[in-house]
């Protein structure tokens, strides 16, 4: 019932709840970052994240440092909170946590499979799968050949399973196919943690509403804009969005006949909290878009903190460290590159 959690909550959610605040509290400031962007190399980005909580993942990396490690040592961080948090939780919590890294299992799938699909070496993209995204039969997606197979011969004992019903045909695998398997996946995905949330009620279901309501509005722009000009039909457009949403029901129709960024633009204008977002871009251009996007979001993550007795807290922790270690990798690779002038094009500042 809302508004009673704090009757309950610590029972079982207290001592977890305390930790990823804790964890929060060791996040990147904008003095860091302001720092960080001064950095001449990756040695002295590495000696400044020594003093943060990165410190003991990087103390022992040799010099010369290059950015794959240090955006490695950072997910390993992010990775040992997580599995952490896991070991220490009980139902619904548990599940709660798992439902957050199947976004990463998706997404290393469609590694997997499209570097297959170009002959690449499997142990080569095993390397650069998430971590958190890792399942026990993972290398042997690359004999699939068609989505029966990839579902038949590897993804039927995986949580990934019910998401696959959409997308089983006997088609052989190409890029388009893949891309439409991966943004099907999503939108299952997405659905039923959206139904999970609302299951939780409370103030659990509705701040998870409003963060996976704007992810859903996300995925939906950026697959209109990304479909324009290919062969995609509008109706198949249509059945690649999730069915919530600020957008759903009637800012999809509008968003399924776009046919150029300004039309999208125009749809998304007549939604308030979507105004802001598109008044940042100048018309016919799309390149800041994802920035824009992720400011937005990192908004409203940080504002989830702002209630107790939630489970919000731990998807928006995820995701936040997550926008810190992109940070990072953009950050390193400017310097690495001798491109300073572009350090601040896509860094987002979270606090």
């Amino acid at each position: 019932m809302y508004g009673f959690e704090a009757m309950t909550f610590n029972i079982h959610g207290g001592y977890l709840e305390a930790i990823v605040r804790g964890h929060r509290s060791g996040l990147l400031t904008a003095a860091d970052y302001n720092n960080l962007c001064q950095c001449e190399t990756l040695d002295d980005i590495k000696m400044h994240l020594s003093a943060t909580d990165y410190g003991p993942y990087l103390q022992n990396e040799p010099s010369p440092l290059h950015t794959t490690t240090l955006v490695e040592k950072c997910t390993l961080k992010l990775v040992d909170e997580y599995k952490h948090m896991l070991c220490q939780a009980t139902e619904p919590l548990s599940t709660f946590l798992e439902y957050i890294t199947y976004g990463h299992m998706i997404d290393n799938v469609v590694l997997i499979v499209t570097g297959t699909l170009h002959e690449r070496d499997v142990q080569e993209l095993l390397e650069k799968c998430h971590p958190l995204g890792m399942f026990d039969s993972i290398a042997t997606l690359a004999v699939a050949q068609n989505m029966r197979d990839l579902y038949r011969l590897v993804l039927v004992d995986t949580p990934l399973a019910p998401y696959f019903s959409e997308c089983i045909t006997s088609e052989d695998l190409d890029d388009m196919n893949i891309e439409i398997m991966r943004n099907t996946l999503y939108k299952a995905y997405l659905e039923d943690f959206y139904r999970f949330c609302q299951s939780l009620g409370g103030a659990t279901g509705e701040i998870m509403s409003d963060l996976l309501s704007f992810e859903a509005d996300r995925r939906a722009v950026n697959i209109t804009i990304n479909s324009i000009g290919t062969e995609l039909t509008r109706e198949d457009r249509k059945k690649l969005y999730s069915s919530f949403g600020l957008l759903y029901p009637y800012g999809h129709e509008e968003l399924a006949i776009c046919e150029d960024v300004d039309q999208v633009r125009g749809v998304m204008e007549k939604y308030p909290p979507y105004q802001a977002i598109f008044s940042k871009m100048s018309y016919g251009e799309s390149q800041m878009l994802d920035k824009a996007f992720y400011e937005e979001e990192v908004k409203r993550l940080c504002l989830s903190f702002e209630q107790q007795f939630h489970y919000a807290v731990f998807f928006a922790y995820m995701r936040l460290r997550e926008q810190e270690i992109r940070n990072l990798m953009w950050i390193s690779e400017c310097v690495a590159q001798n491109q300073k002038s572009r350090v601040h094009d896509s860094v987002v500042f979270i606090f």
